[in-house]
């Protein structure tokens, strides 16, 4: 991607998903997320040395789609400290994509219109997979801005159930949505 930073200048922080319930046997995801300057950096690691989680196929060409976090996807949810609106990315394995704005918690969901094209680079492996994304966040928030972070995931399995992965799970239910979820700090 061109404009993109090779190295990042700020550090990064690795970070491990934990299942809201019981996990698939074997599957475990994590990642890193990495910033510099106006260029957040984020990565997936999906191990699933059984083929247990249910990859959609990949899409020719990829699109901006609604509805990703139905099947397999993975997720990033932003927001500016002590601001109301958030943001939600969802990235498909099958290369699909979206970029939400929220205007508050689960209020006012659109498609943000600064952001065009969201590519990213989807690596599989027979013991799993590897997604990298690396976005502009000048169409977002303002040069040098503080950042709440929540990456998080919706794996389905070859049944069709689902299991919603986060740092953490602050309430009774899988709620992707909660700013006390969003607890890495960029």
């Amino acid at each position: 991607m061109s404009g993109a930073p090779a190295k990042a200048d700020t550090g990064g922080q690795a970070f491990a998903l934990r299942c809201f319930s019981t996990p698939p046997s074997g599957v475990a995801l994590g990642g890193r997320v990495v910033r510099q300057g106006a260029w957040l950096q984020l990565e997936y690691q999906l191990q699933d040395p059984q083929g247990l989680v249910r990859l959609p196929a990949a899409a020719a060409p990829p699109q901006r789609r609604d509805g990703l976090w139905t099947s397999t996807c993975l997720e990033l949810f932003l927001a500016e400290p002590g601001a109301a609106p958030y943001w939600e990315v969802n990235l498909s394995p099958s290369g699909d994509w979206n970029l939400y704005r929220l205007a508050g918690y689960r209020q006012g969901l659109a498609a943000d219109a600064a952001i065009r094209r969201l590519p990213f680079a989807v690596e599989r492996s027979p013991g799993g997979l590897q997604l990298e994304l690396r976005l502009d966040l000048s169409a977002l928030v303002p040069s040098g801005c503080p950042l709440e972070l929540a990456p998080t995931a919706v794996l389905a399995d070859r049944a069709g159930a689902v299991t919603y992965w986060a740092l953490v799970h602050p309430g009774p239910e899988a709620d992707f949505h909660r700013r006390d979820g969003f607890v890495l700090r960029l």
